[in-house]
């Protein structure tokens, strides 16, 4: 949860009632899909208060009058995007990357065709694309696209710069760091850098809601949604790998977040090993 100052006396100290909190959690289940359940209202609280701020309201009943106000929802995106929790790293869950590298990619033929739904701030797919240049010969790497797509506008503007901190590549091998990064400068005394054209033209980032139409037709290799669906309840995680099964070619792959398994869902999928299923 983000730490936030108080907020000025002009604003007031605004309460979050329980009927404030029942309306915004069913606004953000309705649109997106994420069920928020009872005993995170400090959490909405909190990431709101600099949206009160931002919009000058001093209240929960005036900022919610400017949510639903604006027939260009602007207000409403940003309420989505702060609260949406958007946490992942480099060669995050590295076992799933291992069996990308030695199973998946070795029996992949060409033109090669990877999604990364939930994409973040973007080292999933900067890391798929850092592992296709490495296994796959050049003329394969050429045709190969890694498809990323988040809600949040916020964190694809990060994922679209490609650039992040020495911190944050720190799980990244230094070889790999000097192969497909530049340094870029510094900010607060540490270390930037940008990732090279080996990466990003491998790339196609871009906004999507998981509840709504998907533009897209594969086939896909393999589908990333790794701790996506915990956000969910359960009809809309049948939904989802009902949706993801159509996109994926036979053979294709689906890898979802260690802490998420489609037991106890009706699929067609066959286990592989934890977190990865095969269609």
């Amino acid at each position: 949860m983000n730490t936030l100052t108080p907020n000025p006396p002009v604003f007031g100290d605004a309460t979050l009632s329980a009927a404030h909190f029942e309306r915004i959690i069913s606004m953000l289940y309705d649109h997106c899909g994420i069920r928020m359940r009872a005993g995170k209202e400090g959490l909405v609280r909190a990431r709101l208060a600099k949206r009160l701020r931002a919009v000058g309201v001093s209240d929960f009943d005036a900022y919610l009058d400017v949510v639903t106000g604006d027939p260009a929802r602007r207000e409403f995106t940003e309420m989505v995007d702060v609260l949406t929790t958007n946490k992942t790293s480099f060669f995050r869950e590295a076992a799933h990357f291992d069996y990308l590298q030695d199973v998946v990619l070795p029996a992949a033929t060409a033109p090669l065709r990877f999604w990364s739904a939930g994409c973040s701030s973007g080292e999933e797919p900067y890391t798929l694309a850092m592992l296709l240049n490495e296994t796959l010969p050049s003329s394969a790497v050429k045709s190969a696209k890694i498809l990323a797509t988040d809600i949040s506008h916020r964190v694809l503007a990060t994922a679209k710069a490609g650039r992040y901190s020495s911190d944050a590549l720190a799980d990244v091998p230094a070889a790999l760091l000097q192969k497909y990064w530049k340094t870029a400068g510094s900010a607060g005394g540490v270390s930037q850098f940008e990732a090279l054209p080996a990466l990003r033209d491998l790339i196609q980032f871009g906004r999507l809601n998981l509840m709504e139409q998907w533009p897209m037709r594969g086939p896909f290799d393999a589908i990333f949604c790794r701790n996506v669906m915990i956000y969910f309840d359960k009809a809309t995680q049948q939904a989802l790998v009902e949706r993801y099964w159509a996109l994926l070619r036979p053979g294709g792959h689906l890898f979802v977040g260690h802490s998420e398994s489609l037991t106890g869902m009706a699929h067609r999928f066959k286990y592989v090993q934890p977190a990865v299923y095969v269609r």
